[in-house]
Order: structure tokens, then sequence, then C-alpha cells
């Protein structure tokens, strides 16, 4: 059994999340930002390594290995070039994995006939193109924390033997869902719903 090394409390230091969204429903998607998106990135022996700090309920073992603690919670430490970094630890980048893979799945609906997208009869159902751009928004923020994480572990690479620098890293993150096509003239400049609109109506159903 998978170790949340978050939970919902983690969401609250980074976006305001509606208190309606059940703990339960973050846990999958809690669970598939690790499996999927921070053992890649960290190597699964460095990310068996890493959970063994954890106890069973997410918490950090208080005898956890003070590097470990620097690597999850964040740190402020010398870089290579004499410069002194704010890192942030590693629960940011899990957080907008997680995020981006909430706002993906939540969108679609199973039923027995198949897939589909759920009307409400108080708010207007997100455009797909919409949900597109939110998920896209919330990898780059990850893909973001996840160069700090990278630059970190290079910048003490002493105290992490496990963690190899792999070029292919970055290329290998998804930026978001595979899409055939975008309209470049609304993607970047158009009218973009707020997160705490769509999770408006993602919640009144």
């Amino acid at each position: 059994m998978t170790t949340l090394l978050i939970d919902n409390t983690a969401f609250q230091q980074f976006e305001d999340i509606s208190p309606n969204i059940k703990p339960e429903r973050l846990k999958a998607f809690i669970k598939k930002a690790q499996d999927l998106d921070l053992k890649p990135f960290l190597s699964q022996a460095f990310y068996y390594e890493l959970t063994k700090c954890f106890e069973a309920d997410g918490q950090m073992k208080e005898d956890a290995p003070e590097h470990y603690q620097k690597l999850f919670n964040g740190c402020e430490y010398t870089d290579t070039w004499g410069h002194i970094i704010a890192y942030e630890g590693l629960i940011p980048m899990l957080v907008y994995f997680t995020f981006a893979r909430f706002i993906e799945s939540s969108s679609v609906f199973y039923t027995t006939t198949g897939p589909v997208i759920k009307q409400y009869d108080n708010a207007q159902a997100v455009r797909s193109e919409d949900i597109v751009k939110l998920v896209q928004q919330q990898r780059s923020v990850a893909n973001a924390y996840a160069n700090n994480v990278e630059k970190f572990l290079q910048d003490n690479q002493a105290d992490y033997p496990l963690w190899f620098y792999n070029s292919k890293n970055k290329s290998a993150r998804q930026a978001g869902p595979r899409i055939r096509g975008v309209d470049k003239t609304d993607f970047n400049y158009g009218t973009q719903m707020p997160l705490e609109d769509y999770f408006f109506t993602l919640n009144n159903f």
C-alpha cells in the first residue's frame, strides 16, 4: 500500500480550493501523482528510500535523516556558486502535479453507457478547452517547482547518492493532455476561468 506523503491540508498552503472537496477524492490523485510523477522523477530506489522516512499515516518520522527532512520540507542552503537559496521542498511540486490530475479527471464521469461530461442545474459546465488550459497551467507550475528540486539535488549531490541527473527527465514530464491542435490566439491571452469558479462548478452537483 502506498504511503501518501501529503493530504488535503497541504493544498491550503498553495490554492484556495473548495472545502466541499472530500479528502477521499484527493487521495486517489495524490497516489497517482506520487506513482506517475514523483517516483519517475526521483527514480524508484530514491523514492523508496524517501517513503521509508514516513509513518503509515503520512507523517514524517521524527528520526528521519535530516537531509531527507530538508528535501521534503524545504530549507535554506548555499548553492555551488555561494548563493543562499530558499528551497521550498517537494510538497509544492507534489501538490500541483496532484492538482493537475484532479482537474483533468474530475471533468469526466464514467457511466454504464460510457464517459460523459456532467451538466449542472445552477452552473455552466466548464468547456473542454478551458479544462485543457487549467491542467496545463497547473502542470507548468508543478514543473517549475520540479526544476527547483532538481537544482537542490544537484547542489547537494553528496547527501543524495541515489540521485542522478537525467537530461530526459524534463522532456518526459507531461506538459498536459495530448491534444492535436491549440487555438494559439486564445491560449495565452484569452479569458480564463478563475480556479475558484471552476471548483464552484465542480462541486455543485
